[in-house]
C-alpha cells in the first residue's frame, strides 16, 4: 500500500509542479528597463565539500544583520544545506550549519524561506526525506538538526515544498503539496510541548473548486487565522486564495477568492503577506494583461473581499514564484524568468496618491551574475534588498545577492 501511495504522490506531482518546472526554459518578451541600483553577488556557491547549490529558498534576514537560508542540493552528502551568511566588515563570511544525508533526515529544502524561533533555532521543511519530506529545527550550534516531523504516513500531508510560519508560543504551521484526506494537500500544525512537538492535520483541501495542491507555506494574522494559495483548483481551475478560521472548536477553511485566468491572473504559487489592517498582497506566475502575472491585493469588507489587481507584468510568462516582502512602506518581489534577458528580475512597488509604482530593481543577465530567483527576498531597514538565485555565479551552482539603493 505505501509503494502504491508512492507512486500516486509522484504522479500528482509530476503532474502539478512539472507544468511549472516545464516554463523555465521559454523566455519572456522584455520588461521595462532597469533603474539604476548597485547589484552585487556577495556569495557563490560551489558544490564543493558541505558547501551547498541550486537555492531555491529566499534567505531570512536577523536583527544583526546575518542572513540564513537553505540549499536543494550540495552539502556534504548532495541532499541540501542550511548557512549562514554573517556580514564582515565590507566582506561575508559564509558558514555552512547542516548538511541533509538523505532518507533518514530530510533532503532538498524546497522554496520556503527558514523561519526564527525565540531561542534562535532555524525551522524549516525537506519536500524529500523522511517518507515523503520532513519538517526541521537545526539549533543554534552547528551541526545539531532536529527532525520535527517525517510526513506521509496514512493521511498526513506529503511534500512540503515551503517552510513554515511560527506563533508566539512556538508552535508552527506548514502547507503539503500532496496527502491528506483527499490526496490534494493539506494544511498542518505542529503544537510544542516543552523540546516537542506534535504534527497534525487540521485541513485536508477536497478538489473540485476548493484550492488544490498549495506550494506555498502559510501566513498568520494578528488573531491566529491562516491564509494561503494553491496554483490549483478554485472555482474555474486556476487556482485560489483560502483562509483557515481558528475557533475553540477546530478550524474552518474557505476560499477568498478563485482566479479567473484573464486580467486577474493565474496560478497563485506564492502565497500571501499580511498587513496591519488585515488586507493579503500576493501575485500569480501566469495570466493578467499579457500572460506574465499580476500582484493583487485582497481587501476584507462588510460584503466579502475586495479583488484589486496592483500591477501587470507585460512578459509573456514567467512572473512572481513566491511571496512578496513587506519592508518600509513598500512590496518586494522577482519575476522568475522575465525581465531584460529573460532570467528574471527584481521589482519593487510603492503606495501613492492612491496608485502603485514599480520599480525595477535589476535584471538578471546569467553568467556570473545569477539568473532565474525562486525565493522571496529579505529587506533590511536602509532598503538594502538580499536574495537568491540558482544559476549562475563562478561554479554555476547559483547565488546570494545584494541590491543597495
Amino acid at each position: 500500500m505505501l509503494q502504491d501511495q508512492a507512486d500516486s504522490f509522484s504522479l500528482a506531482r509530476r503532474t502539478t509542479v512539472a507544468f511549472f518546472a516545464s516554463l523555465l526554459f521559454l523566455f519572456s518578451a522584455l520588461s521595462q528597463p532597469a533603474h539604476s541600483q548597485t547589484y552585487k553577488v556577495i556569495y557563490n556557491f560551489t558544490r564543493q565539500g558541505s558547501d551547498g547549490a541550486t537555492p531555491y529558498g529566499g534567505p531570512t534576514l536577523d536583527r544583526l544583520g546575518n542572513l540564513y537560508g537553505t540549499t536543494n542540493l550540495g552539502g556534504t552528502y548532495g541532499s541540501g544545506s542550511v548557512y549562514r551568511l554573517s556580514p564582515t566588515g565590507s566582506s561575508w563570511t559564509y558558514t555552512s550549519l547542516y548538511s541533509f544525508r538523505g532518507v533518514t533526515d530530510g533532503a532538498g529544502p524546497g522554496y520556503g524561506t527558514l523561519a526564527i524561533g525565540a531561542d534562535r533555532a532555524l525551522f524549516g521543511t525537506t519536500e524529500a526525506g523522511g517518507n515523503f519530506g520532513t519538517a526541521f529545527a537545526i539549533c543554534a550550534c552547528p551541526g545539531r538538526e532536529i527532525q520535527i516531523h517525517s510526513f506521509g504516513s496514512t493521511t498526513d500531508g506529503a511534500e512540503p515544498m515551503s517552510g513554515v510560519v511560527l506563533d508566539s508560543s512556538g508552535n508552527f504551521y506548514g502547507a503539503t503539496l500532496l496527502g491528506g484526506a483527499y490526496g490534494n494537500g493539506a494544511v498542518y500544525e505542529a503544537k510544542r510541548s516543552g523540546n516537542t512537538w506534535t504534527e497534525s492535520v487540521i485541513y485536508s483541501f477536497t478538489g473540485g473548486s476548493d484550492a488544490i495542491n498549495p506550494v506555498a507555506t502559510v501566513s498568520l494574522d494578528a488573531q491566529g487565522n491562516l491564509y494561503g494559495t494553491a496554483p490549483a483548483g478554485g472555482a474555474f481551475g486556476n487556482g485560489a486564495v483560502y483562509k483557515l478560521t481558528h475557533a475553540t472548536s477546530g478550524w474552518t477553511e474557505s476560499v477568498l477568492y478563485s482566479f479567473q485566468g484573464t486580467n486577474d491572473g493565474a496560478n497563485p504559487v506564492g502565497g500571501v503577506v499580511v498587513d496591519a489592517a488585515g488586507n493579503l498582497y500576493g501575485t500569480t506566475f501566469d495570466g493578467g494583461i499579457n500572460g506574465g502575472g499580476v500582484i493583487y491585493k485582497l481587501s476584507p469588507s462588510s460584503t466579502g473581499w475586495k479583488f484589486t489587481a496592483l500591477y501587470s507584468f507585460v512578459g509573456g510568462y514567467g512572473g512572481p514564484y513566491n511571496k512578496l516582502t513587506f519592508s518600509n512602506g513598500s512590496l518586494y518581489g522577482f519575476t522568475n524568468s522575465e525581465g531584460a534577458y529573460g532570467l528574471g528580475s527584481i521589482f519593487k512597488l510603492t503606495p501613492g496618491n492612491g496608485t502603485w509604482t514599480l520599480t525595477d530593481l535589476y535584471d538578471f543577465p546569467g553568467g556570473s551574475e545569477g539568473g532565474l530567483p525562486y525565493g522571496s527576498v529579505a529587506v533590511d531597514s536602509a532598503g538594502n534588498v538580499f536574495g537568491t538565485a540558482v544559476i549562475g555565479g563562478t561554479d554555476n551552482q547559483g547565488v546570494i545577492f545584494e541590491i543597495t539603493p
